[in-house]
């Protein structure tokens, strides 16, 4: 049982508040309570460590719309419901919205113990998840993220490098889980506004009132946070989703640009995911807008454009989720490499990411193949291919240089072994090793 995770219990009777804290704290959880739905808000965020249980009938804000706050704050945070005996249309209202399970009173305190540890398991992996992908988009070394040798990814650093130097606002652009905002922070990273304040905005997250207050005020003397354009001042605020903001708050982004001169006092990174078919930013943004926006423009490279990054990617995210998990990385064969190679990966990096993890995940079990990950994710993929075939060239040496740098990345660099587990002789080792970039020095 892990100690830390919490468990947050909300139930206007008391006599129910403490029977259910006082259970669930001998089996080893950190409980705390709350006598109304609205005090429990105050507590529970989007990163809350733990879980939450909910009864549904309670006066003022009730159980059903507690859940709703919740998961629109963080949908994957577990919530188990109380519901009275016989209140089988609220139990299934409950699982309509995102509940995780629910409890039928009176209930059996095993199976409430039995929900509390499956739904504490999930959360605990959620989480670990989440700090992973934090971490792999943060950090100092925020450029060795953009891992990649492909001639896209070569010119996506040299364009990072140089507007990172430039003053001006930025607007990035490209498909959804391509890896936007992790150029947003390397730009920051890059630049003369490495040590000031980074402020990152969802435009879409906000219903437009509230966003109007966060980004511009003004601020109630109860607000402990300022306007992300005067929080971000001297450094970089960057609004994701910047499609979402209506004409209204468009023009008064413009009009804030606009008074702040050259060079700006607070950089804007503005990040466009657009989904719609045959839509861009400039259709949705007024021209005044996105001219200033894009002077300064990154287009992402999809992912099906990267070659054998893909193979290198996959490679570096299922090691992070093996050490992770405590298991041994899976070893990828010539078909899966090719199966990687070909597939149109809609969902770009971020599919990437779940595909390295579910991999890892079904390799633990020791069963399923990277084929049927590709299959389950997008149904209508058939067959797992692009449109356009590459020479079997392309494909043999990918899967080569994968397969040299794994085994060079296992052995720590150790020439030796690489040549017995390889078959291979030294001079031919060598040859390939400087036909594909390799260098033993990043192994040891």
């Amino acid at each position: 049982m892990a100690q830390a995770m919490k468990i947050a219990i909300v139930d206007d009777e008391q006599d129910m508040r403490q029977s259910i804290s006082q259970w669930l704290a001998l089996s080893g959880y950190d409980t705390e309570t709350f006598a109304s739905a609205e005090d429990a808000l105050k507590v529970l965020g989007p990163d809350y460590p733990g879980i939450v249980i909910s009864d549904i009938k309670m006066p003022g804000m009730d159980g059903i719309q507690l859940l709703k706050k919740l998961m629109g704050a963080d949908s994957t945070l577990p919530v188990i419901m109380i519901t009275g005996h016989g209140d089988v249309p609220m139990a299934v209202e409950a699982m309509r919205v995102g509940a995780f399970d629910f409890l039928e009173k009176p209930f059996n305190p095993d199976r409430m113990s039995e929900l509390a540890k499956r739904a504490s398991n999930a959360r605990r992996l959620t989480l670990d998840n989440r700090a992973l992908r934090r971490e792999l988009s943060g950090g100092t070394q925020i450029m060795n993220k953009l891992i990649g040798a492909s001639p896209v990814m070569e010119r996506l650093r040299e364009d990072i490098l140089d507007l990172g130097q430039a003053d001006g606002h930025v607007l990035i652009d490209g498909e959804t889980g391509t890896g936007k905002t992790l150029v947003a922070h390397a730009l920051h990273a890059v630049g003369s506004r490495a040590g000031k304040k980074f402020v990152l905005v969802s435009c879409a997250a906000l219903e437009e009132e509230a966003l109007a207050k966060r980004l511009f005020g003004p601020m109630m003397p109860e607000d402990t946070q300022l306007p992300a354009i005067e929080e971000a001042r001297g450094g970089t605020l960057v609004l994701e989703d910047i499609e979402a903001l209506s004409d209204t708050l468009q023009a008064r982004l413009l009009s804030v640009m606009n008074e702040q001169g050259t060079p700006a006092e607070t950089r804007i990174v503005a990040i466009s995911n657009l989904q719609e078919a045959g839509k861009t930013s400039e259709d949705v943004l007024r021209p005044d807008l996105f001219y200033r926006l894009a002077a300064l423009r990154i287009t992402m490279p999809p992912l099906r454009q990267r070659g054998e990054d893909i193979l290198t990617l996959f490679t570096r995210l299922s090691e992070q989720f093996a050490e992770e998990y405590g298991c041994e990385a899976p070893q990828v064969s010539a078909q899966e490499a090719a199966q990687l190679l070909q597939a149109p990966w809609p969902g770009n990096v971020r599919q990437l990411i779940n595909i390295a993890e579910r991999a890892v995940l079904q390799s633990r079990r020791g069963s399923g193949t990277i084929a049927s990950l590709l299959m389950s994710d997008h149904e209508e993929m058939q067959p797992v291919m692009t449109t356009e075939g590459k020479p079997l060239k392309e494909y043999v040496e990918a899967f080569e240089r994968m397969l040299i740098d794994n085994t060079m990345r296992r052995h720590k660099g150790s020439i030796a072994s690489v040549m017995e587990e390889l078959c291979l002789p030294r001079r031919t080792l060598n040859e390939k090793m400087a036909k594909y970039g390799l260098q033993r020095a990043d192994y040891l």
